[in-house]
């Protein structure tokens, strides 16, 4: 009989702990309906300007006043959304490719002033080919997530393209 009540006791457990770890947050559909959702990468014309990758997604009709684009988590970055219209959003992911500098030497004292390199982990693990969409819902947050955006050509200085008119 013990031995009954420790594995009930031990299952009660480890039901309760798998309860605990899923993520309820994550939709499967997202509250309104999606038009189109892609990223383009973008050089700048100067050292200087760097380079990044905006990331777009466009809906048929305006957001509902109850849903808010929060943030979009994509190739281990995270950033907030701008609205560009009323059916559209965009969000600049730069890459820092500042090298700092490295003082190197055959003396391995005057070295001692080098930063080891920052490695930050990721929030989620996705595939470089999934994006998750944060936002919230009657002020709850909640999670989407957004699988193969299309890749749409690179531009090369984007200070050269003229607004259409």
């Amino acid at each position: 009989m013990k031995t009954y009540l420790n594995i009930l006791f031990f299952l009660l457990i480890v039901i309760s702990l798998a309860f605990c770890a899923s993520k309820g947050d994550l939709q499967t559909i997202f509250p309104q309906k999606i038009k189109s959702v892609y990223y383009q990468r973008i050089i700048g014309g100067r050292e200087q300007a760097g380079n990044g990758t905006n990331f777009y997604i466009e809906f048929y009709v305006p957001l509902s006043k109850d849903i808010q684009l929060v943030k979009i988590y994509f190739q281990n970055q995270e950033v907030s959304f701008e609205q560009v219209n009323g059916t559209s959003f965009v969000a600049h992911l730069y890459s820092k490719n500042r090298m700092p500098d490295l003082i190197l030497d055959s003396d391995s004292i005057k070295e001692y002033g080098n930063q080891a390199p920052t490695i930050t982990k990721p929030k989620f693990a996705l595939k470089p080919t999934a994006a998750l969409l944060e936002y919230k819902s009657n002020g709850k947050a909640r999670f989407f997530k957004l699988n193969n955006p299309k890749e749409k050509p690179m531009i090369s200085d984007p200070s050269m393209i003229k607004p259409k008119k």
